[in-house]
């Protein structure tokens, strides 16, 4: 992943000074030879992922989860889900209507 995506980031998380931040990611492999390039952002008060989706950024922040990281946008509208578990991830589409999610990209992996 192109380090300066993932440093440029950086400013889009408000952070307290003395903050302990690392940062990760890669690009995944989706169904139908989707990619999906995702940056994630960690800090010890909270965590976000971009990924760059249909030709969008798409910032998400990090919400609780039974299992694996689930990332959404604070709201209760509709908008995009990015779920990991191991090595694997999922995109759904939320609708805040119906309160469901579809999936749109299955069985994302990490590209090596």
């Amino acid at each position: 992943m192109n380090r300066c995506f993932a440093v440029c980031l950086l400013g889009l998380m408000p952070l307290p000074a003395f903050a302990e931040l690392t940062t990760g990611g890669g690009t995944y492999i989706c169904n139908r030879d989707v990619e999906i390039p995702v940056a994630y952002v960690n800090a010890d008060d909270g965590s976000i992922a971009v990924l760059h989706v249909e030709g969008r950024l798409i910032t998400l922040y990090n919400e609780p989860a039974a299992s694996g990281a689930r990332y959404a946008w604070p709201s209760d509208g509709s908008g995009y889900v990015w779920w990991t578990k191991g090595d694997t991830a999922t995109l759904y589409w939320r609708d805040g209507e119906t309160d469901t999610e579809a999936v749109l990209y299955a069985e994302c992996r990490v590209k090596e």
